[in-house]
């Protein structure tokens, strides 16, 4: 506290002195400011109203804000251009101490320290009258990173399995939620999208909310009873949502609690060394602008070493071994994603950190050394998940009519699509060869090769999905054999992890990605590194790792009658058409764990020839990543099975369903 104090009484002198020369003069007032005001928020007694609140979000935020990022610096090349080779530097230090908003709410005087004294170090730097070598800064950012590794993961890995951690519990649990102060104390971006749901929320039913946390729950119990697992094995679920569903949260919290579990609700991570790129993990608010965390989801590179992945490792096995109790009886998270958001295609600025092709190895180690340390402690044998999503008030108006036509959408009958997926399924049994081509301009071109049943009877390549881990129900996947699968995948527009891609076209031999192009940016340069960041995760070749056919046409119709095909995320645009992730197969780290169909068929589908290294090199069998890309209805020609005579036997022609018995897919369409 002692060490808090002098560090914030230091920070609050900062704007009314002349020591550091310009332009440096400028950042340092400007940042100095920004930390007083969450020193200012974490040591009041009082409250504020809703005005103040909001008043307070927006001064926080603000910088960050589309009409002012040009001139923020958080952006990288604005950075550079005023502040020279510091520039990226500054600008690292200055999206890492964003994260003193949430040090500031949870009263977390510790990270708030560490924070402060970082900046001052970094001040101190440029009071003298010649300015500090840049490798100086960038040693004291490496101290710092380096310095609070082990505490930094420690703290992220017990915050995602620690039910004591209550911080987000207790503002759910304890608020009034008419009240919509309560959005303002956990921290983060509070927009028109945070709001209109709460609001939304706010004015259901009781019934209707429970009805909703009904289907969110209960899909998270089903999950473990379809796969087979022992529910009572476990303590605590992790859940993770977008701020303005407390409602929901709510009833849902008692819900899990009558399943006997604990829910664990943490933040996002905020510092860079747990950042995984644009990944968001844990409870979230809105995001003013996506082009922030775009220009920051790199900045590891500043500080990545081989030796620092050997500490971030030995890091989280300390960890997770000081938890190795709560660690056993984690479930699994249960996940409510949102969408509606405009699409968001970025702008490459040239001064962001990125990572180096070695760096990039190292990255892709780390993943793979952490996933398995994990696995180790959280048993994927043993946890099951959910996940559903919902829209938010930015897809359009009017909004609450376009959230029910979504609650529609994740409702529908669970045994008259699991009647209908089993024929689908039932048929491509009967083959190893399946057929996908496109129509009109769409370049689709693919061949997939299924693995062989030797007991029919018994065994089935496909998982017929329904409403419980993956919501809303529609599919038929399988993970196919890499050897024989190739061809074209092309798809006019596609929303992905929330970046846009226009035009995007991949091209597979022997089931893996050979080459790979999209028409975003102006130069080919920039559109294949847009691929290999944000598709390929920096792999020299990926494969494919699922194939299915979506059957959920009343998704489909909708978002074509609501216009809102293009902000769908692909947990919904998946059920929409056949889809093809890049990446790792579908049941990636539990592949020696049985898994049925409803029917009592073994899905035997869960290996392919590079998932099976993991029994000699555990490094060679897993990438990390599952990206979906789906291919709408109006852009599919056919998808047919090839029998063993080399007949054709179609399932969907013209964008409709021809196979008997799932004629009723098609119903939605003729209502249109």
């Amino acid at each position: 506290m002692e060490r808090y104090e002098l560090a914030a009484e230091r920070i609050k002198e900062i704007p009314n002195e002349e020591i550091a020369q310009e332009p440096f003069r400028a950042y340092f007032k400007e940042v100095s400011s920004f930390l007083s005001m969450t020193t200012a928020i974490m040591e009041r007694e009082e409250e504020p109203d809703l005005a103040g609140y909001r008043e307070e979000n927006n001064a926080l935020y603000s910088a960050l804000s589309p009409d002012n990022y040009a001139a923020c610096w958080g952006n990288p090349d604005y950075a550079r251009e005023k502040l020279g080779e510091y520039g990226p530097l500054l600008s690292f230090l200055y999206a890492e101490l964003r994260g003193c908003i949430a040090f500031a709410y949870e009263k977390n005087t510790e990270n708030m320290t560490v924070a402060l004294e970082l900046f001052l170090e970094v001040y101190c730097s440029f009071g003298g009258d010649e300015l500090p070598e840049a490798d100086d800064i960038k040693g004291i950012l490496n101290s710092y990173i380096n310095d609070y590794c082990q505490d930094m993961v420690e703290q992220r890995t017990r915050s995602v399995v620690d039910p004591d951690l209550d911080f987000a519990y207790r503002i759910i649990m304890d608020s009034d939620l008419t009240d919509l102060r309560y959005l303002y104390r956990f921290g983060e971006y509070i927009g028109e999208n945070e709001i209109r749901a709460a609001e939304l929320f706010n004015a259901m039913p009781q019934e209707e909310v429970d009805g909703l946390a009904e289907v969110y729950a209960e899909g998270y119990r089903k999950g473990f009873e379809v796969t087979r697992k022992d529910i009572r094995k476990k303590k605590t679920v992790d859940i993770e949502y977008h701020l303005g569903f407390e409602r929901m949260i709510r009833s849902a919290i008692g819900k899990f609690e009558a399943m006997g579990l604990r829910p664990v609700i943490h933040r996002s991570a905020v510092h860079a060394i747990n950042k995984r790129g644009l990944q968001k993990r844990g409870f979230i608010g809105g995001d003013i602008n996506p082009q922030f965390a775009y220009d920051h989801k790199e900045d590891i590179a500043l500080f990545l070493t081989k030796d620092l992945v050997k500490k971030k490792l030995r890091a989280l096995q300390v960890s997770y071994d000081k938890v190795k109790k709560l660690a056993g009886v984690l479930g699994g998270p249960a996940v409510i994603e949102t969408f509606g958001e405009k699409p968001f295609s970025p702008v490459t600025h040239s001064a962001a950190l990125s990572l180096s092709d070695e760096q990039q190895k190292l990255q892709i180690d780390y993943n793979n050394e952490a996933m398995q340390i994990t696995n180790r402690y959280i048993p994927g044998e043993e946890r099951s998940f959910t996940i559903i999503a919902f829209p938010l008030c930015e897809i359009g108006e009017p909004y609450e009519d376009i959230f029910r036509e979504i609650v529609k959408i994740n409702t529908l009958d669970y045994a008259k699509y699991q009647r209908i997926q089993q024929t689908i399924i039932d048929t491509l049994d009967s083959c190893e060869w399946v057929e996908i081509k496109g129509k009109g301009d769409n370049q689709t071109d693919l061949l997939i090769h299924l693995h062989e049943l030797e007991k029919p009877g018994k065994q089935t390549n496909f998982e017929n999905c329904v409403a419980d881990v993956n919501i809303p129900l529609g599919e038929v996947f399988t993970s196919p054999v890499l050897a024989g699968t190739g061809g074209v995948l092309h798809v006019s527009k596609v929303y992905l992890e929330g970046l846009q891609f226009s035009n995007l076209t991949l091209v597979f031999d022997c089931g893996q990605v050979i080459d790979y192009s999209c028409d975003n940016f102006e130069t080919e340069e920039e559109n294949r590194k847009y691929i290999e960041e944000n598709i390929l995760h920096h792999h020299h070749k990926i494969p494919m790792g699922e194939f299915a056919i979506g059957t959920n046409t009343t998704a489909y119709t909708s978002a074509r009658r609501l216009g809102i095909e293009d902000r769908l995320p692909i947990l919904i645009a998946e059920k929409m058409g056949p889809h093809f992730a890049v990446g790792d197969t579908c049941y990636s780290w539990e592949e020696d764990t049985p898994v049925y169909n409803p029917d009592g068929k073994e899905i035997i589908a869960r290996d392919n020839e590079i998932s099976a290294l993991r029994k000699e090199d555990l490094s060679m069998a897993y990438y990390g990543c599952h990206t979906d890309i789906t291919i709408p209805y109006d852009e599919l020609g056919s998808i047919a099975m090839i029998d063993d005579d080399g007949e054709m036997i179609p399932i969907i022609e013209d964008g409709r369903f021809v196979l008997p018995g799932t004629e009723e897919l098609n119903r939605p369409f003729d209502e249109e």
